[in-house]
């Protein structure tokens, strides 16, 4: 079995605001499309590399939350990005910390109000 999660989505209110927080926070262009009558915006996918993509989403069964699952993107460097967030109005949830072999984590507030975490295998 490969990976077990395929396609994550997060749930936001104003679909431009969210795009263009995890576009610039992320150094991501995301594509935008309509599903199902449900407004996306649709996260790079490297098919046939390990890991999971996603969408953000907007509609009515999609409501943000700091308390449901939590989504960790891999980044290159926590710092940058942490900088990048704290820019855009965002707020440290969960401060860098290492993890020992899993590099270092952090947890940010996006502008939505989800708590997104961050992955960094190197300082």
């Amino acid at each position: 079995m490969a990976n077990p999660v395929y396609h994550f989505e997060i749930p936001v209110t104003d679909m431009d605001r969210a795009i263009a927080f995890y576009e610039a926070v992320l150094g991501l262009k995301l594509n935008r499309e309509t599903v199902d009558g449900y407004e996306m915006a649709f996260f790079p996918r490297a098919d046939g590399r390990p890991g999971a993509s996603g969408a953000l989403a907007k509609g009515d069964v999609y409501v943000p939350s700091k308390t449901g699952t939590i989504v960790y993107f891999d980044v290159a460097d926590i710092d940058p990005v942490l900088e990048r967030a704290l820019a855009r109005g965002s707020k440290i949830l969960y401060p860098k910390k290492h993890i020992g072999a899993g590099g270092y984590v952090a947890e940010i507030e996006d502008s939505e109000g989800n708590r997104l975490a961050l992955n960094a295998l190197a300082d």
